[in-house]
């Protein structure tokens, strides 16, 4: 360990700083949560025109306790595949939050879609907004994320 020049230990440990940050990027949620998502937002939009609106309600209760249960283990984003798993102090402590944020940001551009779309005239406005926003979550959900954790800083 003496034969090591100051050059090669700063390079070393530059190299090891960017691996850290190269795996705190990746940390999120997989795939898969966010299409259950997106089925789960579709479903509930689909009970909510079919159902009266206490069994709507019950019905939303019971997704949201079922995701929190769920989710609950995934929220930390330390486990995105199976083959890793990362310490919180690199996956960052804040990453519920703004999954739980960007959540309730969904459903206020749900609500507002089906608002406009209702004002607009169209027949099951609700399942029409929560469509879109079934379709932002699906495909663009883990990119959503990562600009927010940008944004957090998380």
């Amino acid at each position: 360990m003496d034969d090591i020049a100051p050059e090669q230990a700063r390079s070393a440990l530059d190299a090891a700083d960017r691996a850290r940050r190269q795996v705190a990027e990746e940390v999120g949620l997989p795939r898969g949560y966010w299409w259950a998502m997106a089925a789960g937002w579709l479903l509930l939009a689909v009970l909510g025109n079919v159902l009266s609106p206490w069994m709507a309600g019950i019905a939303t209760v019971a997704f949201g306790v079922g995701h929190g249960v769920f989710a609950s283990r995934l929220l930390d984003g330390r486990r995105r595949t199976d083959r890793l798993r990362v310490s919180a102090s690199v996956a960052g402590r804040r990453i519920p939050l703004v999954v739980v944020g960007m959540l309730f940001g969904l459903i206020a551009v749900t609500v507002l879609a089906a608002l406009a779309l209702d004002a607009d005239g169209a027949d099951h406005a609700g399942i029409w907004a929560a469509a879109l926003v079934a379709g932002v979550v699906g495909f663009g959900g883990p990119e959503i994320l990562r600009v927010l954790r940008r944004w957090a800083r998380a």
